[in-house]
């Protein structure tokens, strides 16, 4: 079963930020402090499918430097 609880609760800082800059890169606008419920389905799936690519990116540039 699928969870928002963050495992690490010190990084939620870091990945508000990072949620926020994979909308801005997709052109969706968030409300920085609280509510987004009014988001469509895509644009939503957009930011989250955004935020994927630059998680892949990353693992796949750290395990080329290795």
């Amino acid at each position: 079963m699928a969870s928002n609880k963050i495992t690490v609760p010190e990084a939620k800082a870091a990945l508000d930020k990072f949620k926020m800059q994979a909308a801005s890169e997709v052109g969706v606008t968030l409300n920085q402090n609280g509510y987004n419920g009014d988001l469509t389905a895509r644009q939503a799936g957009s930011i989250g499918g955004q935020m994927v690519k630059k998680m892949v990116e990353s693992y796949e540039n750290s395990i080329k430097t290795k």
